[in-house]
């Protein structure tokens, strides 16, 4: 890694010209101009004090930080950095030091909405209200925080015009990423040692940040922003449900869950910057049972198309019928989520659809799961025929709301909306992950960690198990898990994430 300022000497520059300026209130986002607009400015932060676990933290936090030159939207494109004070007075923390913390990278971004950068401090209000703040843990350990707001697929301008319609929210991270590299000789932290994490589609998000390291693909839309001149490839991916792979979703979804008719679907909407979700229920009509039945035989296509291997060499296929050695293995993963549980003493008497037999966990009616945990989305469950959809919305245009990104739900175009149009196939591709992996041009991530709820609905299983077969099949390490009885959430696994952070930390680049 390239020369770093003397911290300890620039501790005390620092407290001579920051007595008031530094400590005083939450800063606004700060204006770029001229050529040094995207270099860190050390003199710009605000003293703040954590409790974690009932252990004071001191940080420097470097808020609202605007990361691109000719930034569309301040209100997002701005980054709060988080660095613990030891680290300017030459100290350690939980056993790194300026030069060597890992740089953790959490987004907010939920439902492909625009999200502001996390914070340290708990959240005022909504679900997380009062938690502890996933990014005080991490500095509490020792790490550099570095928290990016990206634009959503609502995002407009003064002028009415679509901001934030795909590919601006992974755009808006790889200029983040491309900032945090363009500063590393300088801001504490090592930037190649970058972590990202996300949430739903803040982990698909983190995914593809992974997967599309360098790719020129982005490089127009980076330039366009003026973003940093420097690379945007990470060091691992923490994603927790992540709703990627949108192109084949809506068959992987009706693989899941054709024959189950009741569904309880969720609605998702934005109240001060908060993403609020609420549950509506219901039963598919004949039409959508049509839709799911025309859905589901595309699914085994795809995966056999993918050449899937286990671990030991197996073929991971399906036949026309939706079953095969590849369902098995996503079944295997459940039994395993099972028994870790069963291991630490959930009472599984509840989950009739699994077999046990002496404290082991030795079968499980994968159809009956399914039923048990029942249907979210009406089908398509991605792809709205109507272009109701989130995912709609997100591949927009500047100019029009929302489009089709399938082949089938174009050509059965349904309902109000006008036009029924495509979104071109590049923008589709540039937010799949699974498009990335292993392709020319792109420096994957070497470090995985993926989460799936044994009940979560949001998406089929089978998404995130290709996408960690694959990266496995890559040579990637993965740990990948299907944690039991958890829904659609993420950070529910503070202390295992930094655990799995802490350990791929000490491996190379």
């Amino acid at each position: 890694m390239s020369f770093k300022l003397n911290l300890p000497w620039a501790a005390l520059w620092l407290t001579a010209v920051c007595t008031t300026a530094c400590t005083t209130s939450p800063m606004s986002p700060a204006t770029p101009d001229a050529a040094d607009a995207l270099r860190w400015n050390p003199a710009r932060f605000e003293t703040q004090q954590l409790s974690v676990n009932g252990q004071t933290v001191t940080v420097r936090a470097f808020e609202n930080i605007v990361y691109v030159r000719q930034p569309v939207d301040t209100t997002y494109q701005v980054m709060n950095v988080y660095v613990p004070e030891a680290y300017f007075h030459g100290q350690a923390v939980g056993g790194y030091t300026a030069r060597t913390a890992p740089i953790f990278l959490p987004n907010n971004v939920g439902g492909y909405m625009p999200a502001k950068p996390g914070t340290a401090q708990p959240a005022a209000q909504g679900p997380n209200a009062g938690k502890l703040s996933t990014i005080a843990v991490a500095l509490s350990k020792g790490y550099v925080v570095a928290s990016p707001g990206a634009r959503g697929r609502p995002t407009k301008d003064a002028n009415g015009v679509y901001t934030g319609k795909a590919p601006a929210a992974i755009v808006d991270l790889k200029a983040a990423v491309r900032w945090l590299r363009f500063n590393d000789a300088a801001l504490p932290g090592d930037a190649e040692k970058i972590i990202a994490n996300g949430t739903s589609a803040g982990g698909a998000l983190s995914a593809l940040l992974g997967a599309s390291g360098n790719h020129t693909d982005y490089a127009s839309h980076l330039a366009a922003l003026g973003a940093a001149d420097a690379r945007d490839d990470i060091f691992a991916v923490s994603a927790y449900c992540p709703i990627t792979n949108l192109e084949h979703a809506d068959a992987a979804y009706e693989w899941q869950f054709q024959g189950v008719n009741d569904y309880r679907k969720i609605e998702i909407s934005m109240l001060d910057f908060n993403m609020q979700r609420k549950e509506v229920a219901g039963t598919l009509n004949a039409a959508q049972m049509d839709v799911s039945n025309a859905l589901a035989p595309g699914f085994p296509v795809y995966v056999n198309g993918l050449n899937l291997r286990s671990a030991s060499g197996q073929a991971l296929t399906l036949d026309a019928a939706g079953n095969g050695p590849f369902k098995d293995a996503v079944a295997a993963q459940l039994m395993a989520s099972a028994q870790r549980a069963l291991d630490a003493g959930t009472d599984l008497s509840a989950a009739t659809w699994l077999r046990i037999s002496n404290a082991q966990v030795t079968g499980i009616d994968f159809a009956a799961y399914v039923h048990a945990i029942g249907r979210m989305k009406q089908p398509p469950a991605f792809d709205d025929l109507a272009l109701a959809s989130g995912e709609n919305q997100l591949f927009g245009t500047a100019h029009m709301d929302t489009q089709h990104f399938t082949a089938y739900s174009a050509a059965h175009h349904s309902g109000t909306a006008a036009g029924g149009s495509s979104a071109d196939p590049q923008t589709v591709r540039m937010m799949n992950a699974m498009a990335y992996l292993g392709a020319p041009g792109a420096r994957n991530a070497p470090h995985w960690r993926v989460r799936h709820g044994s009940a979560d609905r949001d998406t089929a299983l089978a998404v995130p198990f290709i996408l960690a077969t694959t990266l496995q099949q890559q040579g990637k390490t993965v740990d990948f898990a299907l944690p039991w009885n958890v829904p659609h959430s993420g950070d529910y696994d503070l202390d295992a994430l930094f655990s799995w952070m802490a350990a791929v930390a000490t491996q190379p680049r």
